[in-house]
């Protein structure tokens, strides 16, 4: 994840650094600010395999644009954003329209545009334009959509993007997966918006809402109700969609719920967290000190103590 920080950069340079950095990463736009001696810019943008680029932009009040002049970059790719404030766009000279915050903007681009936009923070998912057309074909009938926030599939594609953002993958197959499930999840958003366009999601839309769920598995370790109702109302599927995305790769949930908790608190042990090892049983969830030790044992192939022992001989040398 590349990100820069205009507060680094001496203010005579900033709107160059801002940019380049967007042309390079993102389009080529033309900003200004609306305060002279205000831009102070947060971006940041990650790379992924086919063309996709997920990225992130903390913004100014400011007027931008991509005139006639920048079209000559030859971009042609859809550019996805969504903005935590409402702004104007005016598309190719046509009167302003208001896109309201949390709703998705999918643009072209090839295609002028102009907008003004308070302070901000913008989501911004870039596709290659034959790739998202070969998964939606009448996509370039219209070169702009505008998708409510609560539009079927919105949470799951603005979900899945942040959780990139948050933890970019590590290898280049986790890469290459993640651009995958990108194109699929937004063309299942896009196949009840283009006209003629059926969802053609795909394996991506179940790849992404699991991923979602494991998220919030580990985000949630410590609740010892947690159970897959739960998740399942969160996430607005049945429990049994859920029991299905696991089992598809050989698990369940509640398998999967225990070796969190198991690995949660494995580190706990090795890093030697102050406390019992009851307070990192319950800690990481569990219950029932018993249950947790013979799981332990059973994963491990020793007890939480024999862990811990062995933490504090490394560290006395």
């Amino acid at each position: 994840m590349q990100r820069l920080s205009t507060r680094a950069v001496p203010e005579r340079h900033r709107l160059a650094f801002v940019h380049d950095f967007v042309a390079r990463h993102v389009v080529g736009m033309e900003f200004h600010p609306v305060e002279r001696d205000r831009l102070d810019v947060d971006l940041a943008a990650l790379a992924l395999p086919d063309a996709a680029i997920v990225a992130d932009a903390r913004y100014p009040a400011l007027r931008g644009a991509r005139s006639r002049a920048l079209l000559g970059d030859g971009r042609d790719d859809y550019q996805l954003m969504i903005h935590t404030s409402d702004h104007w766009v005016s598309i190719e000279g046509k009167p302003p329209l208001l896109v309201a915050a949390g709703d998705l903007m999918v643009v072209n681009q090839a295609i002028a545009l102009e907008c003004r936009i308070p302070e901000t923070l913008l989501k911004v998912v870039a596709l290659n334009r034959a790739r998202l057309a070969r998964l939606v074909p009448r996509i370039d009938e219209r070169s702009c959509y505008i998708i409510p926030a609560t539009a079927p599939g919105m949470s799951l594609f603005a979900g899945y993007a942040e959780l990139l953002r948050a933890s970019p993958p590590d290898a280049p197959e986790g890469a290459g997966l993640a651009s995958r499930h990108l194109y699929e999840l937004v063309a299942h958003l896009l196949g009840g918006v283009v006209a003629g366009d059926s969802a053609r999601g795909g394996a991506g839309v179940g790849a992404a809402r699991l991923a979602l769920v494991k998220q919030e598995i580990r985000a949630r370790l410590a609740d010892p109700a947690l159970d897959i109702g739960q998740v399942a109302r969160r996430q607005g599927v049945t429990p049994r969609y859920i029991q299905r995305l696991f089992a598809a790769e050989g698990d369940s949930f509640t398998a999967h719920l225990r070796d969190c908790r198991l690995e949660f608190a494995m580190q706990r042990l090795r890093e030697g967290q102050a406390g019992s090892i009851a307070d990192i049983a319950y800690e990481a969830g569990f219950q029932d000190l018993s249950h947790f030790n013979r799981a332990f044992r059973a994963r491990y192939g020793c007890t939480p103590s024999d862990i811990r022992a062995g933490a504090l001989r490394e560290r006395a040398g």
